[in-house]
């Protein structure tokens, strides 16, 4: 796909996903308008040669996987993962607040975010909703609102001249959003909730609603920006990037070796759930996949799994911030991620087998190692490497400000990774 074709779909593909349940569900709509077959966890696999399938777990992590030729699984499987969530506010469970005759929610910051960033926002609000139908029955469906709800405004700097010499933000105090003005009597929280799913599914009936997992988002839209179009801007490229990118390189594979893509929750949290990286999805997966525990670890080990989460690019106005010979650059191609105490998995092995398939094809290739004197983040890589045995490397597209509300990124990179990803699942060589 063409850089300004990959980054309009890049960009269709986020503005879909505010919430993890709906970057997996739209995963799995591509994944189905491709002729993969959904699969589900609760029923017997009736897997084949040649088949392609898909599984999602909580609606907010997803695994698809091709089985390759006739005997090719047994010489390996190359695997890509990648999370499906991002740092966010999300509603507390009792969250309506009437202060000074307005109407705010209350709120519980998720992940590491940059808070600064969300104030004076234009905010709506997503994710999953849980009801009870009708004829009693419970159920789940997916909301966005889509259109800005709400914002956080910043105390105007007469009355906190010093904010410019330092923002200290309370997220129970500072963070709860304006929706409304306060009415009486209070506004229903839930009840909002539930004309929003009359809204947007009429067909679902319901009656209560009893419980949810929503996040407000920034509406501005993802965009190409700079003089020459060098930048791409958005919410949640960490890590929504690297999940569409590995899943367009998973569909423009020939589909004749074996391949997986695994994207799952709660990576900015510490991906310690039934559905995150360091809970037993993928090995629950792979167990199905071949059954014979042997047979499976002999897979294993002829296996590579390359973990593809965001990499810190040099900020020109905080070079210092980086060790003089690995900042990478932005439009400079992927970043292999290294770290000496393992917050990532990569071996010189790893690292040399990724910037091989770089060079065949024909895209440029970058390293990272942190400050010795600063702390080093982690991705996935870690976690499923120590669960699995799988020899790992850590690559990501250089982005600034991760973890902001909107992130920004060279407009090539997210192409150079695309095509990259794309020789791994058709590589025949696996080391």
């Amino acid at each position: 796909m063409h850089q300004s074709s990959t980054n309009q779909d890049l960009a269709d593909f986020i503005q879909a996903s505010p919430t993890p349940f709906h970057a997996t569900q739209n995963l799995a709509d591509r994944l189905l308008a491709a002729g993969f077959e959904q699969l589900d966890e609760r029923d017997e696999w009736n897997l084949q040669s040649g088949g392609k399938y898909l599984v999602t777990r909580n609606g907010s992590s997803l695994i698809a996987f091709q089985m390759g030729v006739s005997g090719s699984l047994d010489q390996g499987m190359r695997m890509v993962g990648a999370h499906t969530d991002s740092p966010c506010l999300r509603v507390k469970p009792i969250p309506e607040m009437n202060q000074q005759g307005l109407w705010q929610l209350a709120i519980e910051v998720y992940g590491g975010a940059l808070l600064a960033p969300w104030f004076d926002r234009d905010l709506s609000l997503a994710g999953r909703v849980t009801f009870r139908t009708l004829e009693g029955r419970l159920d789940s469906r997916l909301i966005n609102f889509e259109r800005p709800i709400a914002v956080v405004p910043s105390l105007a700097i007469h009355l906190n001249r010093g904010v410019n010499d330092g923002l200290n933000i309370n997220a129970q105090t500072d963070l709860p959003p304006i929706l409304a003005m306060a009415l009486e009597p209070q506004r229903d929280f839930r009840a909002l909730l539930g004309a929003q799913l009359a809204q947007e599914h009429p067909d679902c009936q319901a009656d209560q609603v009893l419980d949810y997992e929503l996040s407000f988002f920034d509406t501005q839209p993802p965009a190409t920006v700079g003089l020459e179009h060098d930048f791409f801007t958005s919410a949640r490229l960490d890590n929504l990037l690297s999940c569409h990118t590995a899943l367009q390189a998973l569909l423009a594979s020939s589909g004749q070796e074996p391949a997986l893509l695994v994207c799952t929750d709660h990576e900015e949290v510490g991906s310690t759930s039934a559905c995150g990286a360091d809970g037993p999805f993928l090995e629950d997966v792979l167990s199905r996949v071949i059954p014979d525990p042997i047979k499976r670890i002999q897979m294993i080990q002829r296996s590579i799994m390359v973990s593809a989460d965001n990499a810190h690019a040099v900020h020109p106005n905080f070079a210092d911030r980086h060790d003089t010979n690995h900042g990478p650059k932005l439009n400079a191609g992927p970043v292999i991620k290294i770290n000496s105490n393992q917050r990532y998995a990569t071996t010189s092995e790893t690292a040399a087998y990724f910037r091989n398939l770089c060079n065949e094809a024909d895209v440029p290739v970058q390293s990272f190692v942190v400050r010795s004197d600063m702390g080093c983040g982690s991705t996935i890589g870690p976690v499923t490497a120590s669960r699995l045995g799988i020899r790992t490397v850590d690559v990501g597209v250089p982005t600034f400000a991760m973890h902001s509300i909107r992130e920004l990124a060279g407009s090539r990179d997210a192409a150079y990774l695309t095509q990259v990803l794309t020789r791994f699942y058709d590589s025949q060589d696996l080391i």
